[in-house]
């Protein structure tokens, strides 16, 4: 499992962003993109106290575009080649809608341009609300924390939950939580898996508690902008919450870990036939890993080897730790799960 930052630190950093960020619902019409030749993109917003200027993230850009059904490759080519058309454009189009939107901005950047329905559930309120959930299990171990450009991930183990794959081969159960604030994926809270020998993490994906960041439409004139301050707007998420207890204490029980550990037991028995390049080449192509990547995990699977389906789950798990982005990272943790609920035929 790759490593990320410590509890104090995810603690810190949350409050920071907690002072330097706004959210804000803009009507389209007063909005508008502005370029300089260097290929600077900035989101200017005719605020109540006077004009926004926001430097705009790659994520924000990317989602802006897609607002305006602008194709992201010819943004980016006329960002840098022609910022002049790529303003008329875009302005174009803002001046035209009627729809609202939902700005985030941090540190005096556009970090995400979402729908107006999008439903606030934000890092330091889940982690408020978890880690003393988390913080209850028995000897509990945070193995991972992060906070990157579009997620939080905590991903917690407990060791009085095991099982033996084989002699000396322990696995533990645990829970990873994620969040996006701005539109990159579902709340969700899942079981873990957590191998000792070589230190992988494995997220069994379809067992656990997903929450979408969809809500009502948040009500506002048309023509104004709604700012919200976290101070006076807190989210009434109880109820989830009461459902994220839940489902911590279920992913870490010995019947739910019984049933992953089972499934992650039985590969052991699945023999890789034929080459395992060409193994690992068609494990490439179902789920769309780079050059770099199969590269990587034929090459834990044939220094381990250990030529049968837990071999390569643990080909993919370990080789994570490698990767240098921890959202891809996780991926990997993902696929891990994927594929020990495949038949043993595949």
């Amino acid at each position: 499992m790759k490593t990320g930052r410590s509890l104090v630190n995810l603690a810190y950093e949350l409050e920071r962003q907690l002072a330097t960020k706004k959210d804000m619902i803009v009507p389209s019409s007063l909005m508008c993109c502005h370029t300089d030749d260097a290929g600077s993109c900035k989101l200017v917003i005719e605020e109540d106290s006077g004009v926004g200027k926001y430097d705009i993230t790659s994520l924000a850009r990317r989602q802006l575009a897609d607002k305006l059904k602008i194709p992201f490759a010819y943004f980016e080519r006329m960002r840098i080649e022609q910022p002049g058309l790529l303003d008329r454009n875009v302005n174009t189009w803002l001046q035209t809608e009627r729809d609202r939107r939902m700005i985030r901005t941090l540190d005096s950047k556009v970090r995400a341009v979402l729908s107006d329905r999008y439903r606030r559930l934000d890092n330091v309120d889940l982690a408020e609300n978890v880690l003393p959930i988390l913080q209850r299990l028995p000897e509990v171990r945070f193995e991972s924390v992060e906070l990157t450009e579009t997620r939080m991930y905590i991903k917690a183990v407990t060791p009085r939950v095991q099982a033996e794959m084989a002699p000396g081969d322990v696995v533990q159960a645990g829970i990873v939580i994620m969040n996006s604030e701005v539109g990159h994926g579902t709340l969700s809270v899942q079981p873990l898996i957590y191998r000792l020998l070589c230190s992988n993490g494995l997220i069994a994906s379809d067992r656990g508690l997903r929450k979408t960041h969809v809500g009502r439409l948040l009500p506002s004139d048309e023509e104004t902008i709604t700012v919200f301050r976290d101070d006076t707007l807190a989210a009434d998420d109880k109820a989830f919450f009461l459902k994220v207890r839940d489902v911590v204490e279920a992913a870490v029980s010995e019947t739910s870990f019984a049933q992953v550990a089972q499934k992650l037991k039985k590969t052991l028995g699945i023999a890789l036939s034929g080459d395992p390049v060409k193994t690992v080449e068609v494990l490439a192509n179902r789920y769309a890993l780079n050059e770099e990547e199969r590269a990587g995990v034929l090459r834990h699977l044939i220094v381990e080897g250990d030529l049968s389906g837990y071999g390569l789950v643990n080909a993919v798990t370990h080789f994570s730790q490698e990767v240098e982005d921890y959202d891809r990272a996780t991926e990997f943790e993902v696929l891990g799960g994927k594929l020990i609920e495949l038949p043993a035929s595949e």
